[in-house]
């Protein structure tokens, strides 16, 4: 044998601890893995639900704009100014709330708004407005990314609950304190679905 070559021979105990303690190791690893994930999906649905907040806000704040520069041009439309105004109170209550009690609110503001804009839009001297085409304009923008927003949360939202149910993770949600009630999805309810009338007969 040359020299400097030494041969070590491990006894059967020796294998079978080292054996023992990669197995340990790599469900160590993959316990971290599985929890971090879990945090990074609580975090993802935070901050996505922090982005669908602020785009919600942007519309509680165009809501006024819109009002009152269509509020001197059709005295008998003021119950759809009243309707509007209303609910965006409603929404501004809200703001607290779950996200599926919020959804309710925030979907008839939203529809209400709509209808606002539809109802004035038959208005020849508003409709040359350029504040009310901008504030039409800027609403119909905040409208896209308020969906966009709810489909990236309640994205957010189902990953974080898969990950939460599904095996093994969910051993580890429920010894790390993650919990599928802390996410509600962000969505329209079925009886919801159809558009608010907001509109009057003159």
């Amino acid at each position: 044998m040359p020299a400097g070559i030494t041969i070590l021979a491990l006894s059967p105990l020796q294998i079978i601890a080292i054996v023992i303690g990669g197995i340990i190791l790599v469900a160590l690893i993959a316990v971290v893995s599985m929890y971090n994930r879990l945090v990074k999906l609580r975090q993802y649905c935070k901050e996505s639900w922090s982005d669908t907040d602020t785009e919600l806000q942007r519309r509680h704040d165009l809501i006024p704009n819109l009002v009152n520069t269509v509020k001197g041009y059709a005295t008998h439309e003021s119950k759809v100014l009243e309707d509007v105004t209303r609910l965006r109170g409603q929404a501004l209550a809200h703001k607290d709330a779950d996200p599926k009690s919020r959804a309710l609110v925030e979907d008839q503001l939203g529809a209400a708004a709509k209808g606002l804009v539809m109802t004035f839009e038959s208005y020849p001297d508003l409709k040359a407005n350029a504040n009310f085409l901008k504030l039409q304009e800027e609403l119909g923008n905040t409208e896209t990314r308020i969906a966009r927003a709810r489909r990236f949360y309640n994205s957010n939202v189902r990953e974080f609950l898969t990950g939460v149910t599904t095996f093994p993770s969910s051993v580890i949600a429920g010894l790390g304190g993650f919990s599928r009630n802390e996410f509600e999805y962000f969505k329209v309810q079925d009886s919801d679905r159809a558009p608010i009338d907001v509109s009057l007969d003159a």
